[in-house]
């Protein structure tokens, strides 16, 4: 490839966390990872050494897959070169894996982490940090009690050892507690590491309150510490798959359908961990008139054909099938779409990859089309949220070919008024004042996206004419799901790529708007704080039970009653002070 190609290239992919490969001959040359794909690939148009200069030549394709995280990218880039050994990658001599969590196929499992799981054993991750992995299995044998043991220790004993003096452990190996009950317990911690983080948090919360009503302030640090492991344990890992059976093989599939044409995305798993990950372009059967389902099913029946099928195959959309589910179950394959957890997170996953290849670039284009300017690459989203006019909070979330930029994502406390229209003029003029002033590092966006429709797109625009920065601005009703742009209502279908993108924009702003109004609402509670009686546990409750200041206003004295520790009194207190 030469330079104009590599930097073409570039320019289809997503400013994204992820890993992208160099391939000759459909063979691949190099894996690497980055947290911005697009400004990474784009460097190797300018390579710094003679050898990545020859690795370029002899590439005729780059190929790239994104991850929700760098830590996911780590993980896929370190299987992907295990698993082909690409030539230009660094070989490890050691070829030391990550380390996983597994339960043992005991009667009484034991819980353990280790690079080299046992066959039977039921196993989760990898894990990228053997620290973290230590502190959460910990935490984990202090809530549930779990053995971690060998099996010489466990045998033939007449008294617990000194872990259930500790705490570590409930001692199965001397009756101390019954094997259902064990069972049980390790059932629970199979959904912590499956992905159900409150499982584990909210009985640690409970027990760091409790030392801390207990006066005993250092195991009360200990647990917090701890918790705060826990609770982001699986947003900073890869996902984990778990593996029941021994080596098992996945398959997990997502599609986005663009028109007449859409793109499968597939992640291939063995042994519990993620490895490959290809994607496919299909034309939309004539016929497929259910849309997701019918590409599904296509896919499926054209790729295994002539494939080895997967022990697992996980789908968005049940395929809605007979004749393809009656072969996968002859074959031994287990379809399914899975519920809420780290399957699922999978199949986001893939999804994300699909849609990254259907609804960047072409979103973007058909974007530019509809507007009737240039390819809107960079976009801007606005949003504000508050509570009747009290931690009242803006976000500025950045898209780059369709795809989000997290590290251009800005947010602002602002006036606390009860006026939209205002709060947005002010959010606005803010970032217009920062570009025209220089004060913003980021470049200028081809187009601002606000979440609302006329009014507040004419308060956008009013901030952006002040401060004389030259951007298009558009707006999107939530109540009707149409733009507003500068030549009025625009017309687009219900899945044309062009709606699909402006959405994306617009509830990404909104999520990260609440999330931060959500994070400065303790702020609020200073009004809460000036009732007699309401200290900062109460407070803690209201909130919980209400939502927010509005939420307390709009109550009546009996619901307010109702909380733990809020008296008739105090209920009255409250109702008088809103």
């Amino acid at each position: 490839m030469d330079v104009a190609a590599v930097r073409e290239r570039a320019s289809e992919i997503p400013a994204a966390p992820g890993c992208y490969q160099f391939l000759a001959d459909d063979r691949i040359l190099y894996v690497g990872k980055a947290v911005d794909l697009k400004a990474r690939v784009r460097s190797y148009a300018d390579p710094r050494s003679r050898r990545v200069s020859k690795m370029v030549r002899r590439a005729d394709e780059i190929d790239y897959a994104v991850t929700d995280t760098e830590t996911q990218a780590l993980l896929l880039e370190a299987n992907l070169i295990k698993r082909h050994q690409p030539r230009y990658n660094v070989r490890l001599k050691d070829d030391k894996s990550y380390p996983l969590v597994q339960f043992t196929d005991h009667d009484i499992p034991r819980i353990e982490v280790t690079r080299d799981p046992d066959d039977s054993a039921v196993v989760f991750g990898p894990f990228t940090s053997r620290v973290r992995v230590d502190e959460v299995v910990k935490a984990v044998r202090e809530t549930f009690g779990l053995r971690g043991c060998s099996d010489h220790k466990y045998s033939n004993r007449d008294r617990p050892c000194l872990d259930y003096d500790i705490g570590l452990c409930t001692a199965p190996c001397t009756g101390e507690i019954e094997a259902a009950a064990y069972e049980a317990a390790v059932r629970t911690a199979h959904r912590f590491f499956g992905g159900e983080t409150g499982v584990l948090s909210d009985p640690m919360e409970s027990a760091m309150e409790e030392a801390a009503a207990n006066r005993r302030f250092e195991r009360a640090a200990n647990i917090r510490d701890r918790l705060d492991i826990v609770e982001s344990f699986h947003t900073d890992t890869a996902p984990a798959i778990r593996a029941d059976d021994g080596p098992r093989t996945m398959d997990v599939l997502g599609a986005a359908v663009s028109g007449e044409r859409a793109t499968v995305a597939r992640l291939h798993s063995e042994g519990g961990q993620l490895v490959d990950r290809d994607r496919h372009r299909v034309t939309v059967p004539p016929d497929g008139t259910e849309g997701l389902a019918s590409v599904l099913a296509a896919f499926i029946a054209q790729y295994y054909a002539e494939r080895e099928l997967p022990d697992e195959l996980l789908v968005p959309e049940d395929p809605a099938d007979e004749d393809i589910a009656q072969w996968l179950e002859r074959e031994g394959v287990t379809l399914s779409v899975p519920g809420p957890g780290r399957k699922a997170t999978l199949v986001e996953l893939a999804l994300k990859n699909a849609r990254s290849a259907d609804y960047g670039e072409d979103g973007v284009g058909a974007l530019g089309a509809a507007l009737g300017i240039d390819p809107p690459h960079r976009i801007e989203g606005f949003d504000v949220s508050h509570s009747q006019g009290r931690a009242t909070v803006g976000s500025n979330v950045t898209f780059f070919d369709g795809e989000p930029h997290t590290d251009h994502y800005r947010r602002k406390k602002l006036s606390e008024e009860n006026d939209d229209y205002g709060n947005m003029t002010e959010l606005v003029r803010w970032r217009a004042a920062r570009a025209t002033e220089g004060r913003d590092q980021r470049p200028d966006p081809d187009l601002l996206v606000i979440d609302g429709g006329e009014g507040q797109r004419a308060a956008a625009i009013e901030a952006v004419e002040a401060c004389g920065w030259s951007v298009p601005v558009i707006g999107i009703a939530k109540a009707e799901e149409r733009i507003v742009g500068p030549d009025g209502w625009l017309g687009l279908a219900d899945g044309d790529p062009a709606l699909h993108l402006v959405q994306r924009v617009r509830d990404e702003a909104h999520r990260f708007a609440v999330q931060y109004h959500q994070s400065v609402r303790d702020d609020v509670s200073t009004a809460l704080e000036e009732i007699e009686g309401i200290g900062p546990a109460r407070r803690r409750r209201l909130l919980r039970r209400f939502g927010s200041l509005a939420g307390i206003r709009a109550a009546e004295p009996a619901e307010l009653e109702s909380v733990e520790g809020i008296g008739r009194e105090t209920a009255t207190r409250l109702a008088a002070r809103f």
